[in-house]
């Protein structure tokens, strides 16, 4: 079942179209364990697990497992941190038996366009990449507040855009001796030769956070999820630790042990 469950989450099948792969499609019961002769799961029985799965929070046990795994091959670089955040979009209808949006979800501003969702902040290693913390929280909640709670606490440096500016200045971070490599607002940037030294340490920058994008077109793009599944943060934020997890497996394979 719990093969079923990744390969659900991997390739955004519903239940019902779960369970029609796995008598479709060989690879996928062959990779469960099942074979055609066994009773294999309903969509129920695949309902059921994942309800199962969300009450103990076992999306963040098994990212947290990966990440055990992946420091046992020495892929645990701590030397520095990348923090971004991207909006997950959710159903703004009111078409519903309560006749009411998510709560738990709410409307934020980017640029001249109004959003609906909620917010998944992450840290990631300014090396390779792997997501190391993540956290969730509605749209309208400000990216420097989930800074602290992203952090491991070894880092000498943190990359991060315009949005975090003002972070070092947070009283959370006022015993921490790091570098803040955080890119300058537009509004204040000149726009003088691409060689000017300014121009550059921004490319610089930017050339370093472009590996937190990697990370979340995964997420977004790949694995589906652009969009909420479900209702509230809890069930999304148990998805979205395993979709972290898969992530960093695929973003780490040329450099680990088979």
């Amino acid at each position: 079942m719990l093969r079923i469950h990744v390969m659900q989450l991997m390739y955004t099948l519903s239940d019902p179209a779960m369970e029609d792969a796995l008598y479709e499609i060989e690879s996928m019961h062959r990779f469960s364990g099942l074979r055609m002769s066994d009773n294999l799961p309903d969509e129920t029985t695949i309902l059921n697990f994942r309800h199962f799965l969300e009450k103990p929070k076992f999306g963040q046990r098994l990212f947290d497992i990966i990440q055990g795994h992946q420091a046992s091959q020495g892929l645990k670089l701590q030397e520095g941190s990348i923090v971004d955040a991207t909006i997950i979009a959710a159903l703004s209808s009111t078409k519903n038996e309560k006749g009411e949006r998510d709560a738990e979800m709410h409307q934020v501003k980017k640029g001249n366009a109004w959003h609906f969702g909620m917010k998944m902040h992450v840290a990631v290693d300014e090396s390779l990449g792997l997501i190391h913390s993540l956290t969730t929280t509605p749209a309208n909640v400000d990216d420097i507040t989930q800074v602290d709670q992203l952090l491991h606490g070894h880092e000498k440096r943190i990359w991060g855009d315009a949005g975090y500016q003002g972070s070092d200045k947070r009283e959370e971070h006022k015993d921490r001796n790091i570098e803040w490599q955080i890119a300058t607002r537009p509004g204040k940037r000149s726009t003088p030769a691409k060689s000017d030294p300014m121009s550059q340490a921004e490319k610089i920058k930017a050339s370093v956070r472009a590996k937190v994008e990697y990370c979340f077109h995964r997420m977004k793009c790949q694995f589906g999820h652009s969009k909420v599944r479900y209702r509230g943060l809890a069930k999304n934020s148990n998805r979205l630790y395993l979709l972290a997890g898969f992530a960093n497996l695929l973003r780490a394979e040329p450099y680990m042990m088979p």
